[in-house]
């Protein structure tokens, strides 16, 4: 028998007659299958009397402030919308449990009802665009919302004295391919001199691992009479957002300038040097317009990955699409300009490790038998350093 410790979040409504539990609050769409939304609610009997109690997942898209909209046009936008009844359970709703879910019921007791949802296929990933200090209300992203809530009907208003909102992520995850190597080239001629300038930039890799550290290659030969005087090198993320009208933001994630091995005299060739860049969130998370998979205050809250299939798939639904590029300048001689070169590369969500990169075990399943050590925790996210006296509460732009 294998023992083995499982976290699980909860939150309850603020009346304390209904509680949710959910086993993750980041889920992986991994393109040949996607985690599955399971979860068990506790819910008060004598306090339902002849209501239920419904589930709802709510995909959002919101650009600007609620309270910028304006002439009947809204700024928000749901991409899907899936309701259910929980309890008393449906057949229709029934699924094979979860291991974990399974501890749970034996655990909660009588009171205790799982749930179960697919995660929404098509969608875009969540992404938040990282607001200015003068900007108020929740910022513009893609939003994944789970909430259980207790009424009479599902299309009753829902109350928040008796509901629970948990903002999750959802998150795109693929292994990696033999993609082609990403490089890139440029020459420039001069007036009054023969030959031309030629500046090469190799990566290598086509893909990256959030925070993992890029080798960026570096050649240049120069058979002119011109010579080049030093090099910087930004990676840069851009980020359209796809409703109503094209918005782009542009964002210096790193840079690096250096003059070392320079200058590059005339008639010379053969310069090459490797750089080694980082695309982390840590110097940059206060950075207006830096678009984030979740919120910046929390400690697991990293750059938005690339958006994958963008040109398959019509950008209004994608509600954010996200590229990076690394952008080399150099800068040559008095009245001979600059020469600029930029290579595309894709970045993805920290590598997963272990049962996190397979399908969920579920009772029945042929595999070792497990038992769990359930840790229970708050639905909530502790605070980066430095944004401690922040309000702590949900994962996303929702702010639940």
């Amino acid at each position: 028998m294998v023992t083995k410790k499982a976290k699980v979040y909860k939150k309850a409504s603020p009346n304390g007659k209904l509680t949710t539990y959910l086993a993750k609050r980041d889920y992986y769409d991994h393109k040949e299958w996607q985690d599955n939304i399971d979860g068990v609610c506790v819910v008060d009997p004598d306090y339902l009397k002849n209501r239920k109690v419904f589930g709802l997942i709510v995909v959002a898209f919101r650009y600007g402030r609620e309270d910028m909209d304006v002439m009947g046009v809204s700024f928000r936008k749901d991409f899907a919308v899936k309701q259910m009844q929980i309890y008393p359970p449906l057949e229709e709703n029934q699924r094979p449990l979860t291991k974990l879910q399974a501890k749970l019921l034996n655990k909660l007791g009588e009171n205790a009802v799982p749930f179960h949802y697919d995660l929404p296929t098509n969608t875009p990933d969540t992404v938040c665009i990282q607001p200015s200090e003068y900007d108020g209300g929740a910022p513009c992203g893609v939003d994944y919302q789970v909430t259980t809530y207790v009424s009479q009907n599902m299309d009753d208003k829902i109350h928040k004295r008796n509901s629970v909102s948990l903002s999750i992520r959802k998150l795109s995850y693929f292994e990696f391919g033999s993609d082609e190597q990403p490089r890139g080239e440029i020459s420039k001629e001069f007036k009054f001199t023969s030959g031309a300038m030629k500046l090469e930039c190799t990566l290598d890799k086509a893909r990256y691992y959030s925070g993992e550290s890029m080798n960026i290659s570096v050649c240049v030969d120069n058979p002119t009479s011109k010579k080049a005087k030093r090099i910087k090198i930004q990676i840069i993320q851009l980020a359209d957002i796809c409703l109503y009208e094209t918005v782009t933001y542009k964002s210096v994630v790193t840079e690096l300038e250096t003059e070392e091995g320079f200058p590059i005299e005339p008639n010379t060739s053969g310069f090459c040097q490797v750089y080694k860049l980082r695309p982390v969130l840590e110097v940059t998370k206060r950075r207006a317009g830096l678009a984030l998979n979740g919120k910046v205050k929390y400690e697991d809250t990293m750059l938005a990955a690339s958006t994958e299939d963008a040109g398959n798939v019509d950008k209004e639904n994608l509600g954010v699409v996200v590229s990076y590029k690394v952008r080399i300048k150099m800068t040559l001689g008095f009245g001979s300009g600059d020469m600029l070169l930029e290579v595309p590369f894709k970045l993805c969500p920290a590598r997963l490790k272990g049962r996190l990169a397979q399908p969920e075990a579920r009772e029945g399943d042929d595999a070792e038998p497990e038992d769990y050590d359930l840790i229970m925790e708050e639905f909530k996210r502790a605070a980066v350093k430095g944004f401690e006296d922040e309000v702590s509460g949900g994962l996303t732009s929702m702010g639940i």
